[in-house]
């Protein structure tokens, strides 16, 4: 349908709705601003936030008025020799900088509107590299893209001066500073508009590094993510008004009664369990006690450190939620370090709101969105604009957090702050005024060690966001950028005292790498003591990667007196009929048929195997634990952290201190007994070809961990008379934190930091929490109904069927397993390379297990042929 020539449309009609005029979408875009920007926002240097996006969002589209863009979206007018004329963000984003500069905002909040809108389809640059190659490298070159704004200025005065005049109208207040624009677009004199903003980043013609504050970043985040967000909204014609951006804010009382219906009859001097009781009721009082006096500060970055077994996750939570309500905020963001407790942690949400987590109360958040980055207008600003206007709603306010309470990863939360892509921008909003719990932050890489406490600095002073670091191994992450930093528990030491669960043991291996690092533990030894525990008491085994982990299974195994849970649970799959998938095996059922077998079970876990299974495995491990059948399970370091399960013993391979407690917080959880039993040992290398062991291979890459964890355990044993629990969990995990800050080790990249104080975006884009090796994911069909998804699956993407493709893309999720590519690894490459292609472009393959037996094992997953301990990392 061809468009009407005398009017300016924003969006071309599709979809069976009509074309969308340009004024009524700058409009309804500036509309909406009000519920993205709170009211009270401001930049830093005082002038009001929403006021500032506002007028960004009314100018936004402002180069859509030109004759060349209204060609392009109009099928019947279409010419494609003026492409170089129809792009839309460049002229924008002059208009924003002009109508800021008159209305007398500071120069840098015009920088950072110049940015945000020459940026909302893409993704954000290098700040003054980007404003320095858009004037004066314009204009010291041929000044073609100058010339094109020149060009596109005066044919919208030509053809379209109403819609400009309404525009700066609507912006500036003053219909004829259309006019002033565009003249000084036009005019090449010191008073330029071009040369202005060059004298913003330029001294002499040249590039002047250090010409922005160390706040500029964080107001072009703000603008940017913004302004992106109403956008998108606005272009896929959500709904404009609190039913689409207002949270619903879980209430505390409720927390409150849930949490009361557990500690039922708490005593001082009661009963084991009862004290427990006691003190987790007390612990979460103090902390609800402190977080209000820290409300009352103003907030900022606290710490909250308690032992494992104490409720952490449901205190930290009413810690944040009393925090919210002191500040009157909306929203509550936890984050957790690995995507295999998130669902751990929604699930119990779930049920204490009665949510079926898809709604504005609570939503998890765990995947990383496909890449969607559109690099300069000119290149794929088309692209970015047809996504925007064909976006899925729900899959849009999704992403943006708009919850009351959303669960998601640290890979989320931080690489959204850290030169976010387009779509991950639009969280960002939801940040205002929030409060954030970073559950384990010692998880983070080492790497970001710096990074992180500059992102969280960002968050506390332009966000107005309150961060809490919660764990039980607290690391000297915040104080040393951020200064003195309050402890939410009242007394660290008392809890840890009060709550020994455990006893450690360091097997005679240890002790040799503690003192000489020599001798490590064969896993023939290893199997046999694992074999010979009681067989009344549960045992887990954590190892250090994969392939420790899948030696260390053979080699228990051999006897033949164990029960395979895995092989158990394969044989329930096989039973499955019709379309059922892997989700429609119970775990009570896989442990009953455990049960029957007759002998001991046996477990491996690792992600090797799908999401789906080791969700389920994990399930039954726990309905296991309680059965007195001495549970073996061996496992890599996916269980550590935030699984809700209990064994009698834990042995655990040489690891940092930090991981060592973590591991240990599996054992004795509930106090079944009086104590239970942690070891550490030192295990060998699973390949005699390698002469590195496990423990080395993963904590001595860069900054060397495990010299800094057995000299923190030696200091320790020479001031106390016993290496009890607190000794080792507190006074320890202390003493190797100090040592890691000193000794000339540097931990954290300092050039991280640096990035955000000089607006390098485009360096923060290329950062990542995940090491990004070059990996694969392998979707690994077992049962008829994931054969039937899959092949849906590849039909929908060979007949682009894009909606389709995309809700099959996330159904498929749970079945799907991620395989590292490393340099030289050529049986992973001909493993993947005989698999059958299932969506090419995205590196996704299928392996059906009927055809591929070879390289799945229904105890370990995924297997390659002579793989290596270089490509098993967990």
């Amino acid at each position: 349908m061809a468009l009407d020539p005398r009017q300016r449309y924003s969006h071309p009609p599709e979809n069976g709705r009509d074309g969308r005029l340009l004024l009524d979408h700058l409009r309804d875009v500036a509309a909406r601003v009000d519920h993205v920007v709170p009211e009270h926002a401001t930049t830093p240097n005082g002038e009001p936030l929403r006021e500032v996006v506002r007028r960004l969002a009314l100018v936004h589209d402002l180069g859509k008025a030109t004759t060349w863009f209204q060609q392009y979206i109009d099928s019947d007018r279409r010419d494609p020799s003026n492409d170089a004329l129809r792009y839309h963000a460049p002229l924008g984003s002059f208009a924003a900088y002009f109508v800021l500069d008159d209305a007398g905002y500071d120069a840098e909040t015009c920088l950072a509107g110049f940015i945000a809108v020459a940026k909302h389809h893409g993704q954000l640059p290098d700040v003054l590299g980007y404003v320095y190659n858009r004037t004066v490298s314009d204009q010291q070159g041929r000044g073609e893209r100058i010339t094109a704004l020149k060009k596109q200025a005066v044919d919208i005065n030509d053809e379209a001066t109403g819609v400009a005049e309404d525009v700066f109208a609507d912006a500036a207040g003053d219909a004829d500073a259309w006019l002033a624009f565009a003249q000084t677009l036009l005019d090449d004199s010191p008073e330029s508009l071009c040369n202005q903003l060059s004298g913003l980043v330029s001294r002499n013609g040249q590039e002047a590094r250090g010409g922005v504050s160390d706040s500029c970043y964080g107001l072009v985040l703000r603008c940017w993510s913004a302004l992106v967000f109403a956008d998108k909204t606005s272009a896929a014609r959500a709904v404009s008004g609190s039913e689409t951006y207002a949270a619903e804010t879980p209430a505390l009382d409720t927390l409150d009664d849930y949490v009361d219906s557990l500690d039922a009859d708490p005593k001082q001097e009661g009963t084991r369990s009862q004290r427990l009781d006691y003190c987790r009721d007390r612990a979460r009082r103090t902390v609800i006690s402190a977080a209000r006096d820290f409300a009352e500060s103003g907030g900022g970055v606290a710490t909250l450190t308690l032992p494992t077994g104490m409720g952490k996750t449901l205190t930290g939570l009413s810690a944040a939620f009393t925090i919210r309500d002191a500040l009157d905020g909306e929203r509550v963001v936890y984050a957790l370090p690995f995507t295999s407790i998130i669902d751990q942690v929604v699930d119990e949400l779930k049920s204490i709101y009665e949510t079926d987590g898809l709604g504005q109360l609570l939503t998890a958040h765990h995947h990383l969105e496909a890449a969607e980055i559109y690099d300069e207008p000119g290149n794929d600003e088309d692209a970015a604009d047809e996504a925007d206007r064909t976006g899925d709603i729900a899959s849009i306010l999704g992403e943006a957090w708009r919850a009351g309470l959303t669960v998601t990863t640290f890979v989320q939360l931080f690489e959204s702050l850290a030169g976010p892509q387009n779509t991950q921008s639009m969280k960002l909003p939801a940040l205002q005024n929030s409060v954030i719990v970073l559950d384990e932050p010692q998880s983070l890489p080492l790497d970001w060690w710096k990074l992180a406490p500059r992102l969280a600095e960002v968050l506390v002073d332009q966000y107005d966001a309150t961060v809490i670091a919660m764990t039980a191994t607290q690391p000297r992450l915040f104080e040393n950028s951020l200064g003195e930093v309050p402890e939410l528990v009242d007394d660290e030491y008392d809890y840890f005292d009060a709550v020994e669960r455990v006893a450690y043991e360091f097997d005679d291996s240890a002790e040799r790498y503690i003192d000489t690092q020599d001798g490590p533990k064969s896993y023939r030894d290893a199997a046999s003591e694992l074999r010979d525990t009681p067989e009344s008491e549960s045992v887990l085994a954590v190892t250090n990667t994969i392939d420790s982990a899948r030696e260390l299974t053979d080699c228990v195994s051999k006897t033949g007196e164990f029960v395979d849970v895995g092989g158990v649970y394969a044989q329930l799959l096989d039973r499955l009929g019709g379309d059922a998938d892997a989700s429609a095996i119970e775990a009570d059922a896989v442990a009953k048929a455990v049960r029957n077998e007759g002998g001991r079970p046996l477990l491996h876990l690792s992600t090797r195997l799908r999401p789906v299974d080791r969700l389920t495995l994990v399930e039954t491990a726990k309905e296991l634990t309680g059965s007195n059948c001495g549970l073996v399970v061996v496992s890599t370091q996916l269980i550590e952290a935030g699984v809700d399960i209990s064994f009698n013993r834990v042995y655990r391979d040489f690891a940092p201190l930090d991981s060592i407690v973590q591991a240990a917080g599996r054992c004795n959880r509930s106090f079944e007994r009086e104590r239970g039993r942690v070891v550490v040992w030192w295990l060998d290398a699973p390949d005699e070809e390698s002469e590195t062991t496990p423990a080395a291979a993963v904590y001595n890459r860069g900054t060397k961990l495990l010299p800094v964890t057995a000299d923190a355990i030696a200091a320790v044993r020479k001031r106390v008379d016993e290496l009890d629990e607190t000794a080792l969990a507190k006074t320890a995990v202390e003493e190797y934190y100090e040592r890691l800050g000193s000794e000339g080790r540097d931990v954290g990249k300092q050039e991280y930091a640096d990035y955000v104080d000089d607006a390098r975006a485009d360096e923060l884009g290329d950062l990542s929490l995940i090491d990004q090796r070059r990996s694969v994911d392998v979707l690994v069909t077992r049962t008829s109904g994931e054969r039937a998804l899959s092949e849906a699956l590849g039909e929908a993407n060979q007949t682009y069927d894009y909606d389709a493709l995309n809700r099959l893309r996330d159904a498929v999720k749970p079945f799907t397993v991620s395989i590292p590519l490393y340099r030289g690894d050529e049986e992973t490459r001909d493993a993947v390379g005989s698999l059958t292609p299932l969506l090419p472009d995205d590196g996704l393959y299928q392996l059906d297990t009927r055809q591929h037996g070879a390289y799945f094992d229904a105890t370990t997953g995924f297997v390659v042929p002579e793989s290596t301990v270089d490509h098993q990392f967990l």
